[in-house]
């Protein structure tokens, strides 16, 4: 929340069936808002996640305080030329004036004034003394009991009348005390040893925040000159959650990759073979953003990679089965074109079953489909079935045009290994490759 801000005001809808998409209701109380003169209000949906503050975050670091101010207007001045920013706030001083207190501190010991009791002394005009503390029985938090002046008495005026005790008696503390004005410096933010201060800002309805981060990067960078060498900008919020959440999806797979690696080389006895069992992984990344462009959803970093990393688990289990067959029918002697035709021809059936079933399974999640079977109703498009869309159409997407696609180029790519064997070790049984090819491979086995 704003330093600036004087309260917060929550509104909770009615149910989803009964009003407008909660966009729409936003953008209007951010309409009706604007016109409300002397006050500045920000309109935030609940956060559904562990991310804390707006998705758009910049940190501007220096060790000089003086230069950050002047590069956090910059960098406001940016993203009002990029456009697209709404809710936009940022951790400045608010402006205004305080007063501080300058001791003189060898005329206060000649009168042996203490200056804990100064200081006490100070907030009994000011947030007050705390004496003790209090838990009523109808409450679960202590509540402060403190002693103050009376409210007419909390002037500044009187500020200077307060005395303090000393070994010579009660002393107006303005014998060994001054009063200076002095700019708000509000609070102090340190990261890593630097000042620091905060920009935040919501990207508006119907563009994604990642667009908006990276246009702002761009410009950042574009006037990087233009800024103090001191200063450096860091981009924090839900940019450095996509960043930690990718270098972790990113090792999770390369980790399922290589012990799916390892299990297949051990058990076909053959990199090609292996090889081609993984290339599958591949083929469905095509199928996961087919499917995402279907049902008009952006690729996530978390949901997204969920689903990629689960489709690896699956798309590979057709191969397998292909390959299996393939391999037992060989080891019978069988010719390889043969043998590729059988294991199309037995393994079609399980093949298609296993993946037109996980996709069936999938499809109510696609579709956005809530089954209450309590209350005996069925509802498309609640809130609670948003969260899934994009790992449900991942995994569907993917697995679709992964399994089309393997039926159709697994056994095309058995046969050509079975040629490059038989090229290789100089056997003729094989349909001959063509002319240009062979020579190619000819040339290369020399």
């Amino acid at each position: 929340m704003p330093a600036d801000a004087i309260g917060v005001v929550q509104l909770e809808f009615v149910n989803w069936r009964e009003r407008r998409k909660a966009s729409e209701i936003i953008q209007d109380i951010r309409a009706i808002i604007a016109k409300i003169p002397g006050i500045k209000a920000q309109v935030r949906k609940e956060e559904g996640g562990p991310s804390e503050g707006k998705p758009v975050h910049v940190e501007i670091r220096s060790n000089t305080f003086s230069k950050i101010p002047p590069a956090v207007e910059k960098v406001l001045a940016i993203m009002d030329g990029i456009g697209g920013f709404v809710d936009i706030e940022d951790s400045r001083p608010l402006p205004g004036l305080e007063w501080r207190i300058q001791i003189d501190r060898s005329e206060a010991a000649r009168y042996g004034a203490d200056v804990v009791t100064l200081g006490s002394a100070v907030q009994m005009l000011t947030t007050g003394l705390l004496v003790a503390e209090y838990t009523p029985d109808d409450a679960d938090e202590e509540i402060d009991i403190r002693m103050r002046f009376p409210a007419d008495e909390r002037t500044l005026d009187q500020l200077l009348q307060i005395k303090v005790p000393t070994a010579l008696g009660h002393i107006p503390i303005k014998n060994f005390v001054t009063f200076e004005t002095a700019q708000k410096t509000g609070t102090i933010t340190r990261v890593d040893g630097r000042l620091a201060m905060n920009i935040q800002a919501d990207a508006a309805e119907g563009i994604l925040v990642d667009e908006q981060v990276t246009k702002l990067k761009e410009a950042v960078e574009a006037a990087r000159n233009t800024f103090d060498p001191d200063v450096d900008i860091v981009f924090k919020g839900e940019d450095e959650d996509q960043k930690e959440a990718a270098n972790f999806l990113i090792g999770a797979f390369l980790t399922a990759v290589f012990l799916m690696t390892a299990i297949l080389v051990t058990q076909f006895n053959s990199y090609y073979q292996s090889i081609l069992v993984l290339s599958a992984i591949i083929f469905s990344t095509a199928g996961v953003l087919l499917g995402l462009l279907i049902t008009g959803n952006a690729f996530g970093i978390v949901m997204g990679g969920i689903g990629v990393i689960a489709l690896a688990g699956i798309v590979v289990n057709n191969n397998i089965i292909l390959i299996d067959t393939y391999n037992d029918m060989r080891k019978n002697g069988m010719e390889p074109r043969e043998a590729l035709l059988r294991t199309g021809a037995q393994r079609l059936r399980p093949v298609l079953l296993t993946s037109v079933t996980t996709v069936l399974g999938l499809m109510p999640m696609v579709l956005a489909i809530n089954l209450d079977i309590v209350n005996q109703d069925i509802s498309i498009g609640a809130p609670s079935t948003q969260w899934w869309i994009q790992l449900s159409s991942s995994i569907a997407g993917g697995l679709s045009f992964a399994t089309v696609l393997t039926l159709l180029l697994t056994p095309c790519m058995l046969m050509l290994g079975e040629k490059m064997v038989s090229l290789f070790s100089g056997e003729r049984t094989m349909p001959a490759l063509p002319p240009v090819i062979r020579r190619f491979f000819t040339r290369s086995s020399t």
